[in-house]
């Protein structure tokens, strides 16, 4: 048989690599069952503000007893609730702060966050990234230039920038062929800013849990701009004027 018959008879077969539909599609099927499974049993109520406010005491209690098992136990329902997609993230980090201060807080908080976003960004790469990739309109065409010019500079700067979704910047990446090196660490260091400033966010919501607590009433956005916490948004602020810097610094790359 000749070298050429023999490519050719090759080439019509399917490419053995391509993941067949039930392997493709099922890390998507199981953070949409989980998902959905969680607001089933009402798990984003224990999630809130609220349920730090009105069991403080017990938290705080239980992680002095459990010094090992509850930063390991934290940083599993911190990861899982980012890779379900839930909208907790932020309150997640306010509890490491308010539980394990905002130097430990944050580091379990950014291990956390950067485990769940990567198990999302594997599911959507694997499940539609050559599809969409292959279908980006206008919408995605600015997207796809940043990424493939710079992958890692331009997902810092949408990590570093508090206006954009962490939902949606987790998923972006994986349909524009960003490698997942690239993603992990791009992610990690981007999201240290934003998240040690709501965990120290956390460290000082104790006197207002506990006024929310005794009172009855919800805890509101508003209850947490108090003298003690200014530091806090001052830092919140600070992330903004890093991502406005580091924007600048790529922008004749990304234009």
């Amino acid at each position: 048989m000749s070298k050429g018959v023999t490519a050719g008879r090759l080439a019509e077969q399917p490419a053995s690599g391509e993941p067949g539909l039930v392997r493709r599609f099922l890390p998507v099927a199981l953070i949409l069952g989980a998902l959905a499974l969680c607001y089933a049993f009402g798990v984003q109520r224990y999630l809130s503000l609220d349920f730090l406010a009105h069991s403080r005491v017990a938290l705080k209690a239980w992680v002095g007893e459990h010094t090992l098992l509850a930063p390991l136990l934290f940083v599993a329902v911190y990861a899982l609730s980012v890779a379900f997609s839930l909208p907790a993230a932020s309150v997640l980090t306010v509890f490491a702060g308010f539980l394990f201060g905002w130097a430990l807080g944050g580091l379990l908080a950014v291990v956390a966050a950067t485990l769940g976003a990567t198990v999302l960004f594997m599911a959507a790469r694997t499940a539609f990234g050559n599809v969409l990739r292959a279908r980006v309109g206008s919408w995605g065409a600015r997207l796809a230039e940043g990424f493939r010019r710079d992958a890692f500079g331009y997902l810092l700067v949408l990590r570093l920038a508090p206006f954009f979704p962490f939902f949606a910047v987790n998923v972006a990446p994986a349909f524009f062929d960003v490698r997942l090196r690239i993603y992990v660490s791009a992610t990690f260091i981007g999201i240290i800013p934003g998240t040690f400033a709501y965990a120290w966010l956390g460290t000082g919501l104790d006197s207002v849990l506990r006024e929310a607590a005794s009172s009855g009433h919800a805890v509101r956005v508003a209850d947490l701009v108090t003298p003690e916490l200014t530091i806090a948004f001052a830092a919140l602020a600070g992330v903004a004027a890093i991502a406005a810097f580091v924007k600048r610094r790529w922008a004749s790359r990304f234009a």
